[in-house]
């Protein structure tokens, strides 16, 4: 099958979506198919081998000036295209780029305006290549923000296309009016183009049916997976002392503040042995304060000596990192739809502890490889961990089990063939009409 997929780059920063994108095309593309991982706004930034493509369309820089300046929007191609060059691109993001939504409301917006709008001459270039240099049999969007391709598409392409469904409801939540409005209207009225949407769990499916209003029947669900391979668990005794870890992005959404508050409930009860609280992740310039602020709660609070960031890491580093750890958290008060830092802790051989909300019970479920805790609840939250701290025998079970349940069921090769079927459906669909 010949695929094309526009994956979403995020500047400096490794998404969660990215990976998944990069994870997704790779094992289509071990699977024997043909399929072009195609970057927008930015080069892809993963740490699993990269597959997409060198080219970039969409790119950042044009479409800020675009949006911004009439004059870019009547650019020769020439320079248009060097203003997307790669390189270029990264050389801008290298030191981060904030991607707070109070900030980008307008381009959001602009964004979704499509063909009609100020950036429509990047957005026909990149279907101009599809048609001209792909002839893909499916297209699959990266998310929503992206819809305003779909009906440009059609009016080039007979082909599907999808539209991957991945947490955008906590970006356009936090864009902030008029923008909001404007930007979940849009989605909906070009969400007509669209051949199927594809959720990455069964509550990110009934999440984004209600957010955006599309019918939950027009919503597969396409479950996370992963590439276990290069996670091994640990074959030596459990590090001393008791190690609590946190690996995700620095941000209030994914409650590293909520494990501090917990850690603190724990180490406040009498008896219990030394330990500690490493946390690890991309941290954006928007979020240093946020990062500081913890800190200076642990010192207030006398923990500072227990806690250490270990900044952003790489893949052998998130694999060394995870081997030292007794359990797992990322306690975020958003109900999150993804959770792949939960897969990367299953792999590992490392129990986990979360929040019973968002897509964390069916993760959870699915590799059997932790418990589930309350919300919002830093008590609860050290209940949990405390009964995984008093009983080392259930911590090696659930780790063994979330070691084997990742690889027999939610491998990346599984999350192909689950992508496959929704493809294969669509195309018999398309050839029915003609």
């Amino acid at each position: 099958m010949r695929i094309a997929y526009i994956t979403a780059g995020a500047g400096n920063m490794v998404c969660g979506s990215c990976l998944r994108d990069n994870a997704l095309a790779a094992a289509l593309l071990e699977a024997g198919h043909d399929v072009l991982l195609i970057p927008a706004y930015t080069p892809a930034r993963t740490d699993d081998p990269n597959v997409s493509s060198a080219r970039v369309f969409l790119g950042g820089i044009n479409v800020y000036l675009q949006d911004r300046y009439k004059f870019f929007r009547k650019m020769p191609a020439a320079v248009s295209r060097l203003l997307d060059s790669p390189l270029l691109l990264r050389l801008t993001t290298r030191f981060g780029v904030s991607v707070d939504p109070a900030q980008l409301g307008q381009l959001t917006v602009s964004m979704l305006q499509g063909a009609d709008g100020n950036l429509r001459a990047g957005i026909r270039e990149l279907v101009r290549f599809l048609a001209e240099e792909v002839s893909p049999e499916v297209i699959n969007l990266p998310n929503s923000l992206l819809i305003s391709l779909a009906p440009a598409i059609k009016a080039e392409l007979d082909v599907p296309v999808c539209c991957t469904l991945q947490g955008e409801d906590l970006f356009l939540d936090g864009l902030g009016e008029p923008y909001r409005s404007q930007a979940l209207r849009l989605i909906r009225e070009h969400a007509a183009s669209v051949d199927a949407f594809i959720a990455v769990s069964r509550f990110g499916a009934q999440l984004m049916s209600e957010f955006l209003g599309i019918e939950a029947a027009r919503i597969r669900v396409v479950p996370l997976g992963i590439d276990a391979r290069g996670f091994v668990r640990r074959e030596a005794p459990e590090p001393e002392p008791f190690t609590i870890g946190y690996l995700a992005r620095i941000a209030p959404e994914k409650g590293l503040h909520v494990l501090c508050e917990a850690y603190r409930c724990l180490r406040r009860r009498a008896g219990l042995p030394p330990s500690r609280l490493w946390a690890a992740g991309y941290l954006g310039p928007e979020h240093r304060s946020y990062l500081r602020d913890i800190v200076r709660k642990l010192d207030v609070w006398g923990l500072s000596g227990d806690f250490r960031y270990h900044g952003e890491l790489d893949k052998s580093g998130k694999q060394a990192f995870l081997r030292d750890l007794s359990v797992f958290s990322v306690p975020g008060p958003y109900a999150d739809p993804k959770g792949l830092f939960l897969l990367e802790a299953a792999a590992a051989g490392v129990p986990v502890v979360q929040p019973r909300h968002g897509a964390f019970p069916e993760i959870v479920e699915a590799t059997g490889g932790g418990i589930l805790v309350d919300p919002g609840d830093p008590e609860r939250l050290a209940d949990g961990i405390l009964e995984l701290w008093q009983d080392p025998v259930k911590r090696r079970e659930l780790g063994a089990r979330g070691f084997e349940g990742v690889r027999n069921r939610l491998s990346a090769a599984q999350m192909a063939e689950s992508a496959l079927q929704v493809y294969r459906s669509l195309m018999k669909e398309n050839i029915a009409k003609t």
